[in-house]
């Protein structure tokens, strides 16, 4: 299989194994979308980190079998494209992008789906469709600029160039650098933290999050008010509060 899911303590790991390069391909795309919503649904996966392996996140889709493909035939496949990365993106638990080696173009748009991108000190992003006469198709025209600005998104989508670690640390495309060997590592200990939290109240934080940058104010706030309101019926919500009143702050436990 080109993806798989591994789970162990809460965490899932969403792993990208299509040597060389991992190349997004139409059958790895369709595994993806498969695979995250089976991160969905699983009550064991509370947290996922999405990684290419030590050397390599993903250099973008197939260009090889893109080059034939003609305008019908990618009228037909660009929901499907989307839909598969917007699986990621619509993971209800905490997501984080363990980013090696190259990240391009696909590769790239993948790791805007993530929630938290922790890149390796020799990590290099970019969409560089603009250098084949394309723009992104899978979401970089949209999360970049939700990410980074309009101007720094227009900048690297326009050029099509890449960016290493720190310049990409430096506009906000990814959170954190950390040398090559231990990306996965600190990728797996974020997500492993998340893991004890309360899963609906990150779920409900993640939701309104991302509904309010996709909507105006008032309607962010009524669905933060939904979730905030609803979540006093829930366990971890009691469980939280007693322990804060009985114990101090930060020492409640949820599993």
């Amino acid at each position: 299989m080109t993806v798989s899911l591994e789970v162990a303590e809460g965490v899932g790991t969403l792993r990208l194994d299509r040597p060389p390069m991992n190349a997004l391909d139409i059958a790895t795309q369709d595994r993806l979308k498969e695979l995250a919503e089976e991160a969905t649904r699983r009550e064991d996966v509370r947290a996922v980190v999405i990684y290419g392996g030590e050397r390599v996140f993903a250099a973008g889709a197939d260009i090889k079998e893109m080059q034939d493909m003609d305008h019908t035939a990618m009228v037909l496949r660009a929901r499907a494209l989307q839909d598969s990365f917007t699986a990621v993106a619509r993971i209800p638990k905490p997501v984080v992008a363990a980013v090696t080696g190259y990240a391009l173009g696909g590769g790239c748009e993948l790791a805007l789906c993530a929630d938290y991108r922790i890149a390796a000190d020799n990590a290099k992003l970019g969409q560089p469709e603009i250098l084949l006469g394309l723009v992104p198709g899978a979401g970089g025209t949209q999360r970049l600029p939700r990410l980074v600005g309009p101007s720094k998104a227009k900048d690297l989508i326009f050029t099509g160039r890449m960016v290493k670690a720190d310049e990409a640390l430096a506009i906000g495309l990814v959170d954190r650098v950390v040398p090559a060997a231990e990306v996965y590592e600190q990728a797996h200990a974020w997500a492993a933290k998340l893991a004890q939290g309360p899963a609906l109240a990150l779920r409900a934080a993640k939701e309104s999050i991302d509904t309010g940058l996709e909507t105006d104010i008032d309607t962010g706030l009524a669905v933060e008010r939904n979730w905030f309101a609803g979540l006093f019926a829930t366990e971890d919500r009691e469980r939280g509060m007693r322990s804060f009143v009985e114990e101090g702050p930060g020492k409640a436990k949820f599993l």
